[in-house]
């Protein structure tokens, strides 16, 4: 009848709970372990549901690595792009990707950091489709970088994405090998400076 919501279907609510909650918990780890460390038993434990229902839900653990790209790419997009998606494209815009990023990483949102740089460099010499996820996922935020330097005036937005990478890239890594908040100020202020 017209006016009446359809029913749910509570197995597909409950799939997808499952996946949700195993994608997010897959993420997570991957960036404290790798993502070659997930598996369905380590899943079942740490998340409290089974491994016949993350296995319905994912059917390999190849899926289950995807979907923790799939799952870290919307994270990410929610916490790092998101936010500064309302500034002016170009130096606004690239302005604020960097204080969002900077952000992100003071929350903690990863418990191991960037899911981007701890992924990359564990799927960087591969191939199939997992490590195929994890390029895409990288190209991405090269790409949205390149275009705001283009939109900005640079003159050459490729290397200057490049090295506002190398400068992100660099203060993750410091901060997870030392603890080094200050990595983050540091590659901010550098950052800005190749922005202009």
């Amino acid at each position: 009848m017209a006016g009446e919501a359809a029913p749910v279907d509570g197995r597909r609510a409950r799939g997808d709970a499952t996946r949700r909650r195993a994608a997010r918990h897959a993420a997570d780890l991957a960036t404290t372990h790798g993502l070659d460390s997930i598996s369905v038993g380590g899943l079942a434990t740490a998340t409290g549901l089974s491994k016949s229902g993350i296995l319905t839900v994912f059917g390999t653990r190849e899926a289950i690595q995807v979907a923790a790209v799939a799952e870290a790419r919307r994270v990410y997009a929610a916490t790092v792009i998101e936010p500064a998606w309302g500034a002016e494209p170009g130096r606004a815009r690239l302005r604020a990707l960097l204080d969002s990023w900077v952000d992100y990483q003071r929350a903690g949102v990863f418990p191991g950091g960037c899911f981007v740089t701890a992924t990359a460099v564990e799927f960087g010499h591969r191939g199939g489709p997992v490590a195929d996820a994890v390029r895409r996922l990288k190209r991405e935020w090269l790409d949205l970088l390149e275009t705001e330097l283009t939109t900005a005036g640079a003159a050459d937005p490729v290397d200057d994405a490049f090295r506002i990478d190398a400068y992100l890239t660099a203060a993750d890594t410091r901060r997870q090998l030392f603890g080094d908040d200050t990595a983050l100020d540091r590659a901010r202020a550098l950052a800005l400076a190749v922005i202009g």
